[in-house]
């Protein structure tokens, strides 16, 4: 896939041809689902806590006593029933951790920047620099290279006057190319990327030569060369 080089001015300076094994390669909406499950959950601290009974702190007295009463009898005020008690089958503190093998994990970014790819959501730059942290520039300069809409600037090292320049920005994300993430790539509509991070994604992403199969039983099948 070819697609235009373009400069901070928003202007085409050359064209180049996209590696095919990463932007040309099979979407798998299902891989990429599960794959963006697994970060969401992994994300999660899993430090809920609630009371059982034996953990509330109120009087072991019995709340009255058991016959003559009319009432259903109870002799505790923790119970889950009353109020201040205990709660039954509450939450407790657990690990929500996802393990996914790498190769799929690599195969869902690879769905994902070849959707993007096909949909001309990428967006290829000669370099992105700036002279001092300025988000009005930072403004004019991605209405000029995405029409203003979401964008997930992608760096290939750290650039301090690019992510000041971008951090106020709802809707604008800057990301080291070596952190891409299936989360970040689904929730923005354009990917702004410099020549340089587009090396970084090859170099990790296109040095391996997978080959991934979904079985006919729906197993899936790995393979490295």
């Amino acid at each position: 896939m070819e697609v235009s080089v373009l400069n901070i001015e928003g202007k085409e300076v050359k064209r180049i041809e996209l590696p095919p094994c990463i932007f040309e390669a099979n979407i798998n909406r299902g891989l990429m689902h599960q794959a963006l499950v697994r970060q969401l959950a992994n994300a999660r601290r899993g430090t809920h806590k609630a009371k059982t009974r034996g953990e509330v702190s109120y009087s072991t007295a019995k709340i009255y006593r058991q016959k003559g009463t009319g009432r259903a009898r109870h002799g505790s005020r923790r119970a889950p029933i009353f109020v201040g008690g205990s709660k039954a089958h509450g939450p407790q503190p657990r690990s929500y951790r996802k393990k996914m093998p790498r190769q799929m994990r690599h195969a869902a970014l690879r769905s994902a920047l070849s959707a993007k790819a096909q949909a001309g959501d990428i967006v290829v730059v000669d370099e992105i620099t700036l002279a001092q942290p300025k988000t009005k520039e930072m403004v004019t300069v991605l209405n000029r290279l995405t029409g203003g809409t979401s964008a997930l600037l992608l760096m290939p090292e750290r650039n301090e006057n690019v992510e000041l320049s971008a951090r106020n920005l709802p809707d604008v994300k800057t990301l080291r190319a070596t952190y891409l993430n299936i989360r970040d790539l689904l929730g923005y509509d354009k990917i702004l990327m410099p020549l340089a991070a587009l090396d970084v994604i090859n170099g990790f992403l296109g040095r391996e030569k997978e080959v991934y199969t979904l079985a006919t039983n729906g197993d899936a099948e790995y393979e490295e060369e």
